[in-house]
């Protein structure tokens, strides 16, 4: 268990069974009476978020999580499975479960995976990826402005908003985190 002088940003804890990761964090001293500790919470099964706030004498769970490298091995169907690297064991998570997530897997690639109770919550990719444009309206010589974009479409079928320069066939950085274009991938 935790003691609210424990608490800090970036720290999991479990509020009512459920994972919250300390997203913002505040020491309070009124004038009078007794330290507060006020936090955000997010829950790492939802996404929500809650404001609450601590006193010194609370007791706060410490949550069964847990995080694993586990490698992307392929899709089946409306599954995809990885492999945990050190015992081989398998573990299938649905497109729900991934979300936009899906279309930034590559087959073989290092992920790391969130543990709850021993069930998947969520995974963290490789912060960028390289993907081939499939689809776009072909760029004009000479268009170099990199405030104006337009819609792309990736080998995987993800959309993206790429500079008017890049042309069908062009590979480029995609960030994960954030789904959006980073660079183009020069032909070398």
């Amino acid at each position: 268990m935790y003691s609210a002088s424990d608490l800090k940003k970036g720290l999991k804890i479990e509020i009512e069974g459920q994972p919250y990761t300390i997203t913002e964090f505040e020491f309070c001293k009124p004038g009078k009476g007794t330290a507060l500790y006020r936090c955000r919470l997010k829950n790492m099964m939802n996404g929500s978020t809650l404001d609450r706030t601590f006193r010194p004498v609370d007791k706060i769970d410490v949550p069964n999580v847990e995080e694993r490298e586990i490698h992307y091995t392929y899709q089946d169907g409306d599954s995809f499975v990885f492999s945990d690297a050190d015992t081989y064991e398998e573990m299938h998570l649905t497109k729900a479960q991934l979300g936009d997530k899906a279309y930034f897997l590559i087959e073989n690639s290092v992920c790391n995976v969130v543990l709850f109770n021993g069930e998947p919550i969520d995974i963290t990719l490789p912060t960028f990826i390289e993907k081939q444009i499939v689809e776009t309206e072909p760029g004009a010589r000479g268009d170099t402005a990199t405030n104006v974009l337009k819609p792309a479409t990736l080998d995987n079928g993800y959309e993206i908003q790429v500079p008017l320069f890049i042309n069908q066939g062009d590979m480029v950085k995609i960030d994960t985190r954030t789904g959006e274009y980073v660079e183009r991938i020069s032909k070398a």
